[in-house]
Order: C-alpha cells, then sequence, then structure tokens
C-alpha cells in the first residue's frame, strides 16, 4: 500500500488506446518500457492482422503440426481454456466469421461504413477441433478452420505487461489498461487502484460514470457498442455468437467483471454479453462481482459489484 502520488503514461498499441500508471512515478519509464516490449511480442505472436505474425503463419498451415512459440502457445492455452469454462461461448474459431462480418484488419483501419454483405448463419468449428498439446507447444488447426485470440489475447498481454513492468521496476505497484482490459500488480494505491466503468475504454475519468477500486487482479469490459461498424443497412459487432457464426444478438450492451486475473476478466465479460439472459446465474456460479448494463439502459449488478459510488469490487478466480 502507498501514497496517492501516481505516475501516468498514455498511448496506442494493439489496436486500442493503453495507460500505464506506477505508484512510483521515477519508474515509469522503466514500466512503461517493459509494457512495450510485452505488446510488441504479443502482437508478432498472435496478431491475425499482421501475416509477418506467427498466428497468421499457423492459420496458413492447416493440418499440419505445429510448433509454436512459448507465447502463442499460452495464448492458445488460455483461449482453449476460456472456450472449455465457458461451454463454447467464448472460442477462439470464430477467425473466419469474424474476418466475414468485416473485421479483417486493426480495428483503427476498419471501414466504419461499407457496403452490404451477404452474413451466412452457421454454426463456428468449436475448439474441440483445435488440436494443442501445452507440454510439446505443438498445434494443429483443421482445414477450414482459422484461430482468432482476440477474446482472451489482449486480456493475457496486461496480465504478462503488469508482471514485467513491476519486474523490472523491482517493486512498487503497477495498473496497465489496454483499451478497457485492466490489469494490476504489486502495491496499491491507498485506497485502491480507482476503475470506472464505462462502455469505452478510453471514455476520461467522470463523476458521471461509477466507479469501483481493486487491489489486485483484473477488470473487463465486453460490449457491442465501441468495436462496431455499418455495412449497407446492418449494425455489425465484433463479438461472434458460436453457434450461428454472426455478431451476437444480445440483451446486454456492456458487462464488466472483476476477476482474479483480466484473462478470467474478460473470459467471463465476453461470455455474458453471448450468453444473454442467461448470462447472471452463470456469473453468479462462479462468484464473479459484475456489472451488466441491459440495451434498455437498466444496470445490473451481481456478486458483490457495488451499488454506487467508489467501493471496492473484489476479484475471484474462475
Amino acid at each position: 500500500m502507498t501514497a496517492n502520488v501516481l505516475g501516468v503514461a498514455d498511448g496506442r498499441a494493439l489496436g486500442c488506446s493503453t495507460r500505464v500508471i506506477v505508484t512510483r512515478p521515477r519508474s515509469l519509464a522503466t514500466a512503461s518500457a517493459a509494457v512495450d516490449e510485452v505488446l510488441a511480442a504479443i502482437d508478432l505472436a498472435a496478431s491475425r492482422f499482421r501475416d509477418d505474425s506467427e498466428l497468421s503463419r499457423l492459420n496458413a498451415s492447416p493440418d499440419r503440426v505445429v510448433g509454436v512459440s512459448p507465447l502463442l502457445a499460452h495464448a492458445i492455452e488460455a483461449a482453449l481454456r476460456g472456450a472449455e469454462l465457458t461451454g463454447g461461448a467464448v472460442d477462439p474459431t470464430v477467425g473466419s466469421a469474424v474476418r466475414l462480418a468485416g473485421y479483417d484488419a486493426d480495428f483503427d483501419a476498419v471501414p466504419r461504413e461499407g457496403a452490404a454483405i451477404r452474413l451466412v448463419a452457421r454454426r463456428i468449428p468449436g475448439w474441440k477441433a483445435i488440436q494443442f498439446s501445452a507440454a510439446q507447444r505443438t498445434v494443429v488447426v483443421p482445414g477450414g478452420v482459422e484461430l482468432d485470440l482476440g477474446a482472451t489475447g489482449k486480456a493475457l498481454a496486461s496480465d504478462l505487461a503488469a508482471a514485467a513492468a513491476l519486474q523490472a521496476m523491482g517493486g512498487g505497484g503497477v495498473l496497465v489498461n489496454l483499451g478497457g482490459d485492466i490489469a494490476v500488480a504489486g502495491e496499491h494505491p491507498l485506497d485502491g487502484w480507482a476503475i470506472q466503468a464505462s462502455e469505452d475504454g478510453a471514455t476520461p475519468l467522470s463523476d458521471a460514470e461509477q466507479t469501483v477500486s481493486i487491489t489486485s487482479g483484473g477488470v473487463a469490459t465486453s460490449g457491442t457498442t465501441v468495436r462496431r461498424w455499418v455495412r449497407g443497412a446492418t449494425v455489425l459487432h465484433h463479438i461472434i455468437d458460436p453457434a450461428t457464426g454472426l455478431p451476437v444478438d444480445t440483451c446486454w450492451r456492456t458487462v464488466t467483471v472483476a476477476a482474479g486475473t483480466c484473462v478470467d476478466a474478460n473470459i467471463a465479460s465476453t461470455a455474458a454479453v453471448v450468453m444473454g439472459e442467461r448470462a447472471p446465474a452463470w456469473l453468479r456460479a462462479h462468484g464473479l462481482a459484475a456489472r451488466l448494463v441491459h440495451v434498455d439502459g437498466s444496470v445490473h449488478r451481481l456478486a458483490g459489484w457495488p451499488e454506487t459510488g467508489k467501493s471496492k469490487a473484489d476479484p475471484t478466480i474462475l
């Protein structure tokens, strides 16, 4: 625990805004450099928007046993774990579906409006089609399957970046925010890390938005209102329903979850958007503090998520 004298650095990476906050301002440059190194490594390993990424090469080698780096293996393992925990609601084999819906480049480069496209409902291949050995770090992606690690990759990057920054600083505390995927490590400010629950991770701090505090773990927000685009008269977004292969038609605008890691928070928040009306029961069963905003504007708070004010949200391990 430390006094509230913080160092802050803002930037952009992985197609989103970034923020690094440290409890020891003199260590900000060191922490930021460590974060940048992790994000560059994640981008090279797991981006589906780079032809030279390890993931792109894997997707281009169907039906072959492919050895992967420790980092990509970690990312794939996290994605498959998310699929198993959510009964396939969060599934890394949505790559082709996301691309066909128009999300075929880094989001900054995706045109917000465009000509109509033909979308066909088709169940995605499913995560069980992937043959993965964590021990041998090998993967077999079947023909016709395209891995997309977006539902867990950015959150994993937050967790790894926070850990790397803490190690580089040699003490103190750090918060890493990648477009709303937030991880903290080490010491925390006196009142905890203040986290604003808003639809857009780039939204400036405001008294109009609820703020909670955490002392460990991570927070993630998933929703259908920020990463969206229009093709013809159809509004599309990036969260795919594995049952249809189409952008999910959900009752939730956004879901924010606090968990033991940012990866677990993102798995849960994305799964909740996909699960729709089934989400509250699933979140309660896992004891996850969550804030769900319905399409009608009503707010639902679960498992200890504070009603109002700057209160503590306790993270839970999935």
